[in-house]
């Protein structure tokens, strides 16, 4: 591993969370030097590199109404077509997928027909294009068999207004709805959240706080409106994830439907660094996924460190195996499980 170059481009805050500093001197100590990639300054300079590592979430989301921050993902897809030699973790249109929540809740409403002995499913939901009238609206969420109350994702899956949400609880208050958004039907589950966080052919679950339970079917409540973030953290407090009633607790996730789930959708997304976030059903204790999240923060994650470096090492492995005419393509060729973002 002696003098292999492992790329990582993100964000500062990114960087920040992760601790890309003391993950660099972790790999120096095992012969791999980590450079930061400024991606506004020529690449070809700063280079070569065995691997990349990124999330330009931000740039990719920008590109579509930014000049600049096209010219910049331009950039990084060229350098990264001129260096075949260079994997790319993760592909970035298997990542771009994951930005549209209705291409990755396409993905997740397949988990139930290839996950079916492991009692892994996801909650039914609806896309919303655009504005319309609410008994459009309605008509759809009975015909798509969702039921009250519902939960409203925007459909965008990144940056800060992509964690503002809503439950509704009623047909009047479908009028809360600000297209384009996915409206899912909202599964108690004990205000228990399990953090899936995958990092190769490895992974670890997490338990988070969560949204509390709420009676099923409609009623006059009006629309709450929160912050995902300041819900599932791990230090959060907020009076939507105090159970109301008293109820057992629930059972652990079964490690086996949990290894089979993150092998499935890594095989579905072609990607090796991901999150997906999962519930139980207090009623049924079938396992619901209800998001999927790019390059997370793996917050909780004590074996974080040595596990990333374990899969760069295996991509560099199979890398070197291949022989001179490997390619990007060891970690970036893949099959998607949705269509492509717009």
């Amino acid at each position: 591993m002696s003098g292999r170059r492992v790329g990582f481009c993100l964000s500062e805050k990114k960087r920040r969370r992760m601790n890309l500093d003391a993950f660099a001197e972790f790999c120096a100590g095992h012969g791999v030097e980590v450079v930061k990639i400024d991606l506004t300054q020529p690449l070809v300079p700063q280079g070569p590199f065995d691997v990349i590592i990124h999330k330009l979430s931000d740039v990719i989301v920008e590109a579509e109404h930014d000049s600049q921050s096209q010219q910049l993902l331009a950039n990084f897809q060229n350098y990264v077509s001129a260096h075949p030699s260079t994997a790319l973790l993760d592909p970035l249109p298997a990542m771009t997928q994951l930005l549209d929540r209705f291409a990755s809740y396409r993905i997740m409403s397949k988990l139930h027909n290839s996950l079916r002995d492991w009692r892994i499913c996801s909650p039914p939901y609806l896309e919303i294009y655009s504005a319309t009238d609410l008994s459009s609206i309605h008509q759809a969420v009975m015909s798509q068999g969702l039921s009250f109350p519902l939960i409203c994702k925007t459909r965008v899956a990144h940056g800060s207004l992509s964690h503002e949400m809503s439950l509704i609880f009623s047909v009047g208050s479908l009028a809360d709805v600000h297209p384009p958004c996915v409206l899912q039907s909202f599964v108690n589950h004990g205000a228990i959240l399990h953090k899936v966080f995958v990092v190769g052919d490895r992974h670890f679950c997490v338990e988070r706080p969560s949204l509390k339970n709420f009676p099923s079917g409609p009623c006059d409540r009006k629309t709450i409106f929160f912050n995902s973030h300041q819900v599932s953290k791990p230090e959060s407090s907020s009076d939507l994830t105090s159970l109301d009633e008293q109820m057992p607790r629930l059972p652990l996730p079964s490690s086996e439907a949990v290894a089979a789930l993150a092998r499935e959708l890594r095989a579905q997304l072609g990607m090796a660094l991901f999150g997906v976030d999962v519930i139980i059903n207090i009623h049924t204790h079938t396992l619901s996924v209800i998001d999927i999240n790019i390059f997370p923060g793996y917050e909780g994650v004590p074996q974080f460190f040595s596990s990333l470096l374990s899969h760069i090492e295996s991509v560099l492995d199979k890398q070197t195996s291949a022989g001179p005419q490997a390619t990007g393509s060891l970690e970036s060729t893949h099959t998607t499980g949705g269509p492509s973002a717009v």
